[in-house]
């Protein structure tokens, strides 16, 4: 099941069922393109825990069941936009299957940034100015701040250990969707008073480490 996110300069394209694999384009068909063309390095990436899924040879292969408005963080470059779909409760299986489906993009990051840790990242469009470490650091934060919106939070005590802070954030995230999804009050409420849907979470996280993990691979080239 595909969804697309339409804003007024952007648009994306992501499997509903599939977190991580969601592309965007500056039109529908573009981005229902790139969402297809995709759909092996996503398998690739995410490896063992895309046993069931089937991987789509063209567009015609992907089924839109629902469209969403964008705004201006879909301009910008991010989906943005919970559906309908990601209201859904999560039983104890399906909670299993998303949290294994985030993970697999977590690792999936972590592994380009280990294979590019000598490397050289290209500059231009394809990924701006960050380097390396600030690629990291920025799924870092971005991933806490998508923890206060699903109504966590997460203290940084690793004492400037940026891998013990990623795993000690990752455990957090992942205790707080299992308490989410079973219908426990959150231990917050965002400043917005508006809390992220479980499924859309997963999905937001996952795609963002996923682009970010591609980003690396498709810049970064051999040190001179």
């Amino acid at each position: 099941m595909t969804y697309l996110e339409v804003g007024r300069r952007r648009v994306f394209a992501g499997a509903l069922d599939w977190p991580g694999w969601c592309r965007g384009d500056r039109s529908e068909d573009g981005a229902l393109q790139a969402l297809a063309a995709y759909g092996p390095r996503y398998a690739a990436a995410i490896g063992p825990a895309a046993r069931g899924r089937h991987t789509p040879t063209d567009v015609s292969a992907l089924e839109v069941v629902e469209r969403v408005e964008g705004n201006a963080t879909t301009d910008f470059g991010a989906p943005a936009i919970e559906t309908a779909s990601d209201a859904r409760p999560l039983d104890e299986d399906e909670l299993e299957r998303q949290a294994t489906l985030l993970r697999a993009c977590w690792a999936a990051l972590d592994a380009a940034a280990e294979a590019a840790a000598s490397a050289v990242l290209r500059k231009g469009p394809r990924g701006g100015g960050r380097e390396l470490d600030a690629i990291v650091s920025h799924v870092l934060e971005a991933d806490n701040a998508y923890l206060a919106r699903l109504g966590g939070r997460y203290r940084n005590a690793a004492d400037g250990d940026l891998a013990a802070e990623r795993d000690d954030l990752r455990e957090a995230i992942l205790q707080v969707l299992r308490s989410r999804a079973r219908g426990e009050p959150p231990a917050r409420t965002p400043r917005s008073g508006k809390l992220w849907a479980p499924r859309y979470f997963v999905r937001r996280s996952a795609w963002h480490s996923l682009d970010h993990a591609w980003e690396i691979e498709d810049r970064a080239t051999a040190p001179s």
